[in-house]
């Protein structure tokens, strides 16, 4: 047993039982999804059963417009499932087991109480074997290139090998967020750490009834460009586009630099990010003033609702 594995005499709750709700997932997605050529057509991760009748919480990626779904327990147990839902904005995923799973739901914490430094154990499907006895090493703001930002993203340390869908759960057993990303951070000027960003379970609180009833939350989508940005030297460059995707029809390049949106300087992608949500909601014209070989240009994109581009939940 290594240093990073959890022992149940450790804690204050049932580790088999509460390890027992995670299950392994693997999707297919068609050729000409969406999402296929960024994120792959065979994808596989996990997911924590939350109801008593087989509904799953996972990382949205895993099930964005899948159209096949295995769910299997620890004990090897493969029933077929089907995506109930994904929200691009807080990034979960819900799938349905369509066969009994016969597991335990795990209850839901609050991620708000979590601080920098507390234990948690980030798990994956697996049992013991596939959990990692971690700590909180910092609650933050998370920029994504992809157009994603989460104001209070939980990074850990150290990090899990299978981080997609994993369950982080608290001291008192209950789950308190799903595991997104590998990142490498400097910590005090130091060598770079190893760790993973997992989206926080209140989160999903305000739209769950959403989600279940709709296959997504009840509100505007958000102005999606198909513009990936990225910080360098204190500016905001982009670093690529979507594929016929708004900005590039608009002839923003790779390689210019981002100095307003709507007349308002940008500092930052999380910065951009907002000035481009607040400008209004998904079909805004945004426009944009960039940086190219020493002039300003103002372009005007015509955004778009991205889940308009992917193949939604048959259920729905």
């Amino acid at each position: 047993m290594s240093e990073e594995d959890p022992r149940p005499e450790h804690l204050a709750y049932d580790l088999n039982k509460v390890l027992s709700s995670i299950v392994g997932l693997k999707t297919h997605v068609p050729e000409d999804a969406f999402t296929a050529p960024i994120l792959g057509t065979e994808r596989s991760g996990n997911g924590v059963v939350i109801r008593e009748d087989g509904l799953i919480l996972t990382i949205g990626y895993l099930v964005t417009e899948a159209e096949t779904v295995w769910i299997t327990d620890n004990r090897g147990r493969a029933v077929p499932g089907t995506v109930l839902g994904y929200d691009q904005e807080t990034g979960f995923g819900l799938v349905q087991a369509l066969g009994a799973l016969d597991l335990p739901a795990l209850e839901i914490g609050n991620s708000s109480d979590l601080s920098e430094g507390d234990p948690v154990v980030l798990a994956g499907h697996g049992g013991r074997r596939a959990a990692v006895k971690a700590q909180v090493i910092g609650v933050r703001e998370f920029a994504g290139y992809w157009e994603y930002l989460i104001d209070e993203a939980i990074f850990t340390a150290p990090a899990h090998p299978n981080w997609g869908g994993s369950a982080l759960i608290g001291d008192d057993g209950r789950l308190l967020g799903i595991g997104s990303l590998f990142i490498q951070q400097s910590q005090g000027g130091g060598q770079p750490v190893d760790g993973n960003m997992v989206v926080p379970i209140d989160l999903l609180k305000p739209i769950y009834e959403d989600m279940v009833t709709y296959g997504m939350p009840n509100r505007p989508p958000r102005p999606w460009l198909g513009l990936y940005g990225t910080e360098m030297e204190n500016r905001l460059v982009v670093a690529g586009l979507s594929d016929g995707g708004p900005a590039e029809q608009a002839d923003v390049q790779v390689g210019d630099v981002i100095a307003k949106v709507d007349g308002h300087p940008v500092a930052s992608l999380a910065d951009f990010l907002r000035q481009v949500w607040a400008t209004g909601p998904a079909g805004s014209t945004i426009p944009l003033t960039v940086a190219r070989d020493g002039e300003l240009l103002e372009l005007t994109i015509e955004s778009v609702a991205r889940r308009a581009l992917l193949k939604g939940p048959k259920l729905h």
